[in-house]
């Protein structure tokens, strides 16, 4: 935990702390811990925090036009311990759901795809296989979990929990809008965004407002398009080379989470970084120089 003397931690989660700012803000740090099924992993993947910063800033610059964002500075009230993970924002009333978008057949989706023939109540094409391209991408909500597992919801559900159907219309609209945004780009530069999650939050004049973390490696499933090929799982750079040997140990998925090999770290730090670099077409060292 990166301990800011001078402020106060008012929540701590699986990655990130958050503290209390001046006039309204937080001030949000990601940290280099790392989680697979909802269970944090007693060893760190150095620079983890930092791509997660950084490429959540670039995200929110490229899509500011779509959807305004929580970003308030990088630098200005951000304690250096913290510069480079950190950011200052905007306090928001969060909506009580994960705004998830699916490009392709995956994960969870997939396995809602054999069982029902359906992702998350949404109709698809019959006879897709693990890791096809979806027709279009779709809007598929998940609950928040304060313990245990988020969980897949339809979209009447989620606008029972956001008590606004208009808004969380207006929610979908901007997630799916965000995702495509994302995804064009990442294929430029030769990465298959799968699916990704979004939070969003009503400001201070009740505007809908991106918040979190946008497209990073922990929140999204990129692959290497040159590597694509449907009918199998993909090889990543995201934190599903970490979740694919923490299966491969035999760990129950209960806590705790077991620690995680030097080799195995050294690998995950360097694909997060690969996904940080070709994604902002730029050195990973440019950015902790810019925020330092």
């Amino acid at each position: 935990m990166t301990a800011l003397a001078d402020l106060p931690l008012i929540a701590s989660g699986k990655v990130r702390e958050i503290y209390e700012g001046h006039d309204r803000t937080l001030v949000i740090v990601a940290s280099d811990r790392i989680s697979t099924y909802d269970v944090v992993h007693p060893t760190p993947i150095p620079d983890k925090g930092a791509v997660l910063t950084g490429l959540s800033t670039f995200w929110f610059e490229r899509t500011a036009g779509i959807v305004p964002n929580h970003v308030v500075s990088l630098t200005d009230g951000v304690p250096a311990e913290a510069r480079g993970r950190g950011m200052l924002v905007r306090k928001l009333e969060m909506l009580p759901i994960e705004c998830v978008v699916r490009g392709y057949l995956s994960g969870s989706g997939w396995k809602d795809y054999q069982r029902t023939g359906e992702v998350c109540g949404i109709g698809v094409p019959a006879g897709l296989s693990e890791s096809d391209r979806l027709p279009e991408p779709i809007f598929t909500p998940a609950t928040k979990a304060q313990e245990g597992h988020d969980e897949n919801i339809d979209f009447d559900q989620a606008a029972e929990l956001v008590g606004d159907r208009t808004l969380t219309e207006k929610v979908r609209e901007v997630s799916l809008a965000v995702y495509r945004h994302a995804a064009e780009h990442a294929r430029e530069r030769g990465i298959i965004l799968a699916d990704t999650k979004f939070e969003f939050g009503l400001d201070g004049a009740g505007e809908l407002t991106l918040g979190d973390e946008v497209c990073t490696p922990d929140s999204s499933r990129f692959w290497p398009a040159d590597q694509y090929e449907p009918g199998r799982p993909q090889p990543s750079f995201d934190k599903q080379f970490v979740r694919d040997w923490a299966s491969s140990t035999g760990w129950d998925r209960n806590p705790p989470a077991p620690a995680i090999p030097d080799d195995v770290v050294a690998r995950t730090r360097e694909k997060y970084i690969e996904a940080y670099e070709r994604i902002t077409g730029e050195p990973f060292e440019a950015w902790l120089q810019r925020t330092r």
